[in-house]
């Protein structure tokens, strides 16, 4: 077992852990700690607590202290330097006429590096650029690249649903989210219907796929051969959240079509399943670019 606290250095950010030092740490304290990027400034998300080893990927980096009132005095200067620094960048790019958008700037607490985050097509020649903002602000200088992902998770907004991005309001992590998932979930290929603000599939779609894998494992296909309390049928439809399906049954040289709880319905053969409708004017490549956008930009 070992002590550590776990720090975040963004409001919804990933929590990393450090080992405490043998200092306490309350919930919500903000704590200046060891990085790879330098001395940085955090807020506790964890408080000492001891952890098994095996649960820890590397070794710690230290705490340093419980953050004083100067030390947060400093933090709110690096902010509003930030955001001169992100303006004097805006001017150089235009000089330089650099094809790309400026998203970020952070200083790290000692200010011993200025990082600048941006976003562009192509991979971007900006050795001038450095060379303008080194001279201006004798520190070390660093531009990354970062997806769309990333950009839309530092700027904000809200989603269709009208409440704030996830990736803003509670995902710490980014993770990968398919075009399977938005099959898989009966949900319209339309990627104007299942993108986000960032143009790439809803982060949302992954919130309930554990329950449709689930469910699906034990559903037919639309197809399947099944046995109803009415007679042997054909599926015609599947409702995967309530598991109802629609079964077509032959009587009487006649069809009909009734539903049943999958409770009631035994698989008799299954069958594969059939290949989704694309909408009109929609491809194949059209959804995939929407799997796109995956940058990490951690490195504490």
């Amino acid at each position: 077992m070992q002590e550590i606290i776990g720090v975040k250095f963004k409001k919804v950010g990933k929590i990393y852990f450090f080992d405490p030092n043998g200092i306490k740490f309350n919930k919500g304290d903000n704590a200046i700690v060891e990085t790879a990027r330098g001395i940085e400034l955090g807020e506790v998300a964890v408080a000492n607590r001891m952890m098994n080893e095996d649960k820890i990927i590397a070794s710690l980096k230290k705490a340093i202290r419980v953050a004083t009132p100067e030390d947060n005095k400093i933090f709110k200067e690096n902010e509003k330097k930030a955001q001169e620094a992100f303006k004097v960048c805006e001017e150089k790019i235009a000089k330089h006429k650099l094809d790309m958008k400026l998203i970020d700037v952070e200083y790290t607490f000692d200010s011993s590096k200025l990082l600048f985050y941006f976003t562009a097509d192509t991979r971007i020649d900006f050795r001038e650029l450095v060379k303008d903002l080194a001279a201006i602000y004798k520190t070390r200088i660093e531009l990354r690249q970062i997806g769309v992902r990333d950009e839309v998770k530092m700027l904000g907004g809200y989603g269709m649903c009208g409440r704030e991005l996830c990736c803003v309001n509670h995902l710490t992590d980014l993770n990968p989210v398919s075009i399977k998932m938005a099959k898989e979930q009966g949900l319209s290929l339309n990627p104007t219907k299942i993108s986000g603000s960032c143009g790439r599939l809803m982060c949302c779609l992954k919130h309930e796929q554990e329950v449709y894998e689930e469910k699906l494992s034990r559903l037919p296909n639309v197809g399947a051969i099944v046995n109803t309390p009415e007679g042997k049928g054909t599926v015609d439809d599947v409702q995967v959240l309530s598991e109802i399906l629609t079964v077509k049954i032959e009587k009487d040289d006649t069809t009909i079509r009734k539903q049943f709880p999958l409770k009631d319905v035994e698989i008799l053969k299954n069958s594969r399943k059939k290949a989704e409708k694309l909408e009109e004017g929609v491809t194949e490549k059209d959804l995939k670019k929407l799997e796109e956008g995956f940058i990490r930009t951690d490195d504490i």
